[in-house]
Formats: structure tokens, sequence, C-alpha cells
């Protein structure tokens, strides 16, 4: 029988096998059944979905699921990213928000994402409940009331939305696109056949940048690859820009949550590094206010950056829900995960891929100076950081071992003393000369996440060998 489970980022599993229509309206009912516990129901909430395989069909079939409990349906009328579902919870003052998606993983996959009212991802308790709930209704085969499409849409309860000219003027009051539109950028844009399409490059078309566009139309293949937009999954883009005029490549992943950023000379930029470069430039040339926050996870180059601007630093768990939450509270410039995934002040508390790309583009039109060159100038004021992230594969005897191993912190790993532990997702051992090590477990299947960081790569290769001989052989 299929088990429910939410992860960070909502419930995901492969279609056709446990992501059904059954099992969807099922977790469509716990979540009515959540806001209606919540006294929250008339509220309304937003449903969209991405681009994947029947998405709009699995989207409208929720809809017909909240209707029946006499909930509202705002229904997207084409495929509709993340954070702007994020932004219409947020300003229509919405009970919460439902995307049909599983943002970055194979086009075999698709999931359910819920947001609740204050638009970030929906936080443990919350989703612990609702996955509590959907179990208890398939374990008693309960049925699961549906309201006529048609009698709906008369009745009021669903009705068409699309927020995306809403959304991009709002982006446009937080984006300086004249200092775009000054600096005659080439840029090329590649959306991955995913939701970002007609918002990203829609706005910098606007914005008078010489633009081309892949991947610009639907295909629930995403082209054969996971639609997420780390360097081995771009290189089209990357070929792009590097054989061609551009000052910049941007990407974003099929929900359009997270960011791909390349240079002008092809190279990649990484999450790590563009998530400090950015939280200096807001700091340093829009002289925005508060602290900055990152995951544990995260490169300590935003630490660098927050001392070197004499801010306060957030250290959160992984999953955006943690930072969204500073964000709310107003307490933070930026945020933003090694996952490539990044909000700022007065934005909405989600990951945006789109709102990252723009930044990437003004940041560039402002300083007149390619992202590499101003990575450089940063190292050169708070000294170079390099971090890593690699999954490993556990055998039944390491995976049986791994937790007593970790209960026991070493006072060494290889040749690297360890200063001190940090526990608040998974186990982060702090080394000497700013090295660190990061192991999470996955929760559901046998594999860990390795994360490090040193000064150097000579350093960060040999720490990375050092973890894993350590603690997985």
């Amino acid at each position: 029988m299929t088990t429910i489970t939410f992860g960070t980022s909502g419930w995901r599993a492969i279609m056709n096998d446990e992501f059904t229509f059954a099992n969807a309206r099922t977790c469509a009912r716990a979540i009515a059944d959540y806001l209606q516990r919540e006294r929250l129901e008339k509220q309304g909430v937003i449903i969209g979905h991405d681009s994947r395989f029947m998405g709009e069909d699995f989207a409208a079939e929720c809809g017909r699921v909240l209707a029946a409990a006499g909930i509202p349906v705002h229904l997207c009328t084409r495929e509709t990213p993340t954070p702007v579902i994020a932004w219409y919870i947020v300003g229509r003052k919405l009970a919460g928000g439902i995307n049909i998606t599983a943002s970055h993983n194979p086009p075999n996959w698709n999931g359910i994402k819920f947001s609740p009212d204050w638009g970030g991802p929906a936080m443990p308790e919350t989703t612990s409940w609702i996955a509590e709930r959907a179990n208890r209704l398939l374990a008693t085969r309960a049925a699961i009331p549906l309201m006529d499409r048609e009698e709906a849409e008369k009745q009021g309860l669903i009705s068409p939305c699309d927020p995306r000219e809403a959304y991009l003027d709002d982006l446009r009051k937080k984006i300086d696109f004249n200092l775009i539109r000054k600096a005659g950028l080439r840029i090329t844009c590649d959306p991955m056949y995913g939701t970002a399409r007609g918002y990203l490059d829609a706005v910098l078309a606007d914005a008078a940048a010489t633009l081309t566009v892949l991947h610009n139309r639907r295909d629930p293949y995403f082209g054969g690859r996971p639609p997420e937009p780390s360097e081995a999954n771009i290189p089209e883009l990357l070929e792009t820009v590097k054989n061609g005029p551009d000052d910049l490549g941007l990407a974003t992943d099929g929900d359009a949550d997270r960011f791909g950023i390349v240079d002008a000379d092809g190279t990649f930029i990484d999450a790590n590094t563009f998530i400090a470069l950015a939280a200096d430039y807001l700091i340093a040339e829009r002289g925005f206010a508060g602290g900055l926050a990152r995951s544990v996870a995260t490169s300590h180059l935003i630490d660098r950056v927050a001392a070197h601007h004499r801010r306060e630093l957030h250290e959160t768990p992984v999953g955006f829900k943690y930072i969204g939450q500073l964000i709310t509270q107003d307490a933070i410039v930026l945020g933003g995960e090694e996952s490539a995934g990044l909000s700022i002040r007065g934005h909405v508390p989600e990951k945006d891929g789109i709102l990252a790309c723009l930044l990437a583009a003004e940041m560039v039109a402002r300083r007149g100076t390619s992202l590499s060159t101003q990575r450089d100038e940063l190292y050169n004021r708070v000294g170079a950081l390099y971090a890593r992230r690699v999954n490993v594969r556990l055998t039944p005897t390491v995976q049986q071992a791994i937790g007593s191993r970790l209960a026991s912190p070493p006072d060494s790993i290889g040749a690297f003393t360890v200063r001190d532990t940090v526990t608040i997702d998974g186990t982060k051992f702090m080394l000497d000369d700013d090295c660190w090590l990061l192991i999470r477990l996955s929760g559901t299947e046998p594999v860990a996440r390795l994360y490090a960081e040193a000064p150097d790569h000579d350093r960060l290769e040999r720490l990375l060998e050092a973890g894993s001989a350590h603690f997985f052989r």
C-alpha cells in the first residue's frame, strides 16, 4: 500500500506507481481537512502545476476535492512557478496553495507541494499532520468526495486564475530593469522546458536585452534529463554562452524555484558562490538592511560576507521553510541554500529562481564586470572557500553502523582535527582552518549526503576522501 510521506519540499513519487489520481485526491482531501481544522477554508486556495504529464488534470482533480469540501479554488490556467504561487498566496491572503510538481526530479516523477497561508513551504508539524491524515484515509479506503467541475464553477468554488502579469509587475519593482536596459546585456535563457517560460524571457525582452532562449516549449520529458539547472544538466546553455557573445547565461528548474548561472566565458557559477555574491551586492550596492541566512549545508562564504559587513548570520536546518520564516519576519537581506535556492528581503518566503536570475543580470549591469571578476574581488576581500557535495550509497553493513559512528564524534577525520560538532540537521564536524564536513542521511533510501568545504581545492579533495574513508568503509 502507498504511504504518503512529505520531504523538505512536499510529497513526491513515481507516476502511475504511487503518484496516481486516487492518491493525489487523498492527499488533497487531507489538505482540505487540515484547512478546516485550522478554520481557514473560507480564505481559498490556489492550485497550480508544472509542465509534467497531465499536470493540469491532477490540478483540476485536486480542485474538485477542495470544492467538495467547500473551499474556494483559484485554478491556474497554465503551468505556474512555485514562487508565483507563493506570491499569490501572500498577495491574496489565501489559506494556502497546492502545486502539482516534482520540481527538479526526473520526468517520471510527480508530486504535491503544499504552502500554507504565510507563503513558504509547510513546516514539519503541518506536513506531518497532513501525511498522517492522508495515510489514515488510504488505510480505511475512505471515499473521497468530488464536486462536478461545471457545478463548482457555477457556484464560484472553482475560478480560473493566471498570476503571471501581476507577479512580473511586482518583480519590476524589485529588480532595476533600467540598469539592465542601459547595459544592453546579451543573455541566453534556458527554462529547461519548465514553468519559467514566458516569465524570465519575457521580462528580459521587455528590458531590451539581446536574448536567446533555449528549450522554450513544453516537453514533459524535459529533453531526457532531470530539469535541474546543475552544470551537468545544461550543456547547451554552457556551449551557447561559451561560443557566443553573451554576457550571461541563466537557467531555472522545472518549477522555477532553483537557478543556474553561467558567466560570459561559459564558466558555471555554483550556487554557494552566487548566494554569497548576491548577498554582498545587496548590502554594498543597494543598501539592504538586515542579516543573512544559510542552511547548515551551505558554504560559509556567506558567513564571511556577513562578518565583513557586520551583519548577523543565521544558520538553519536544510529546507527553505526555515529561511522563509526569516524572510517573513523581515530579519534578513537574503537567505540561500546550496541546492540553488534563494530569496530576498521584501519578496516571497520561498525559493525563486526567476528572481535569482534577474538579480544576476542586475549585478552584471550595475557593476559592469563579469560574475567571475566579482567573485575574485570578493575572494580578495574575505578569502576564498570551496564547497562540494557528494552522494554516497550505503552498503547494508555501513547503513547499520553509521548511526553509532555519527553518535560518537571522532577527535580527528584523517589529518583534520575536529574542533566542534553542529547537529541542527545531520552531523557537521567543524575542523581546522575553516574546513568542515557535514553528513546527512536520506530518510527514504540508503544514501548519505556528504558536504565539505575548505580554503583550497586540494584540502577539499583530501577532506572528502578522509570523510568517506572514516564513515563509509
